[in-house]
């Protein structure tokens, strides 16, 4: 068996993974990457993507700033009620931004970045197995040769997705769960631009969320039941569904093309604590996944990674094995501050089939009242912005 010895081995070479292995190494702590998806798989999911003002910031200072001049800024979004469409303004609420900035290019800025410093990147293994958690951790696997091998580590990082094997490894008793009887109906269309910002819609027909990807081809959501086939929408019935949705009495149009791309996301929200069990910690999806309307997954995995590599750094070059034992608080404060703020953009949101006349207008006044109030305004604002690192 192949033995390569390291000081932290990550398993999950998605955004979460490559952005601490980027910042170990900026720290002077190497580390090894393995993931069963090859490099082409990961580049080619397609996934939306809007990045905090402190996911931009953990970015640009850590050398990789594509984002500056290939994101799109934006400064507010709208929220689409009554028939017409209403701006919450960020920068006038709580002085801030968000960039419209694809996953994918997170991942491929990052993977550049390792790449060129060096870094040991093992994408397409296969068979991946964590050993001894509590004592010397190692991870065994199939290299992409078909010979056995193994990494042996100080520490073990689980960032492999809302289906990690790693989290398997860690007590299950302290889960957290919640399910939604509904689902986004995504699909990629060669289009022109709506508008300028997202276009979060609430009808009488259900949600609906206009997003953009480039000037000619966005991204569409609309909500339906968790169980949809998405190919038993033809592009016609998908269109109606959307105008259905968005239509109103201002100036507003829905630009539509070809759909080039089409899928079902179901909805939970999912919190595993702790976040380590001895030295297998677990990152971003792979401790807790939020529903996609408040735009916090991406960001909770990297503000995860950036708390983790402060502590990896003491623990490892500091001698400071007390460390580690704050992880999962520091990281947690702030998953649940994300976790309450999507799901209340979801139930203001998100039409129920249960739901009632009272639901409705008290849906309805909440809107109201976001678009109408200063203190309003700046909460969705805050919240949609993201919370300072701690």
């Amino acid at each position: 068996m192949r033995t390569t010895r390291t000081r932290v081995a990550v398993v999950g070479g998605g955004p979460a993974g490559l952005m601490l292995s980027h910042l170990l190494h900026l720290g002077g702590i190497e580390s090894v990457v393995l993931d069963h998806r090859t490099h082409e798989e990961i580049r080619t999911t397609h996934r939306a993507g809007i990045l905090e003002r402190d996911a931009v910031r953990l970015l640009v200072d850590s050398g990789v700033d594509r984002v500056l001049t290939d994101g799109d800024r934006h400064g507010g979004i709208y929220l689409r009620f009554g028939g017409e469409n209403h701006h919450v303004d960020f920068e006038q609420a709580v002085g801030a931004s968000v960039w419209l900035y694809p996953q994918t290019e997170v991942f491929l800025d990052l993977h550049e970045a390792r790449t060129r410093d060096g870094g040991d990147l093992r994408y397409g293994v296969a068979d991946v197995e964590v050993h001894d958690a509590l004592g010397r951790p190692r991870v065994t696997f199939t290299d992409v040769d078909g010979a056995a091998a193994e990494v042996v580590a100080d520490v073990i990082v689980g960032a492999d997705g809302s289906r990690s094997a790693c989290r398997a490894l860690v007590d299950p008793r302290e889960q957290f769960l919640r399910t939604y009887p509904f689902a986004w109906f995504g699909f990629m269309t060669q289009a022109p631009r709506s508008a300028d910002e997202l276009v979060y819609t609430r009808s009488e027909h259900g949600f609906a969320l206009i997003s953009q990807r480039t000037e000619t081809v966005q991204r569409m959501y609309f909500q339906c039941d968790a169980d949809e086939d998405p190919a038993a929408w033809s592009e016609d019935r998908i269109w109606t569904e959307m105008h259905a949705r968005t239509a109103g009495h201002d100036d507003f149009e829905l630009r539509t093309g070809p759909i080039i791309e089409k899928s079902v996301l179901p909805f939970r929200s999912f919190v595993q604590t702790p976040m380590r069990h001895g030295n297998l910690l677990l990152a971003g999806d792979a401790a807790h996944t939020v529903p996609p309307t408040g735009a916090k997954g991406l960001n909770l995995a990297l503000a995860d990674v950036r708390v983790l590599a402060e502590v990896l750094e003491r623990a490892l070059t500091k001698d400071d094995a007390a460390a580690l034992d704050s992880y999962t608080d520091r990281a947690l404060a702030r998953v649940w501050k994300a976790q309450h703020f999507s799901y209340w953009m979801t139930t203001m949101l998100h039409r129920t089939a249960d739901g009632s006349e009272f639901d409705e207008r008290r849906q309805l006044g909440e809107l109201e009242w976001l678009t109408s109030s200063e203190a309003g305004s700046a909460y969705l604002a805050e919240g949609y912005t993201g919370w300072p690192q701690r």
